[in-house]
């Protein structure tokens, strides 16, 4: 069964930083895409940043850039992301996904953490 499990979410103030970690079990994670998404109250969810099979190619909206940043460990099998310089508009429920590069869309999806950035 495959897992994804997000973790390092909570209350921050603006400014400030977070990193979540994203845990992945019972799939060959080392060959898997994987993203970060989020979705804010009221709005349709969003993909944040992706990083290729090997850790290369990172890509980010353009709403984080320069502040956000993805990597993965593919021995731990664990997906990051280091936010920085947080904003009130980065609150949000974050989620990890996993998409096999053969695939045209997410295979698996984590839970979510809330990410809210507030003074």
């Amino acid at each position: 069964q495959v897992q994804l499990v997000e973790s390092g979410g909570g209350l921050v103030q603006p400014g400030g930083s977070l990193r979540l970690s994203c845990a992945a079990s019972g799939l060959g994670f080392s060959i898997y895409v994987m993203s970060w998404y989020r979705q804010a109250p009221g709005k349709e969810r969003e993909l944040v940043a992706t990083i290729a099979s090997s850790g290369g190619s990172p890509d980010y909206a353009d709403s984080v850039k320069g502040r956000f940043t993805i990597s993965r460990d593919n021995t731990e099998k664990i997906v990051y992301l280091q936010m920085s310089s947080l904003k009130p508009e980065d609150t949000a429920i974050y989620y990890c996904a996993a998409q096999h590069p053969w695939k045209r869309q997410v295979n698996y999806w984590g839970q979510g953490t809330q990410v809210t950035v507030s003074s």
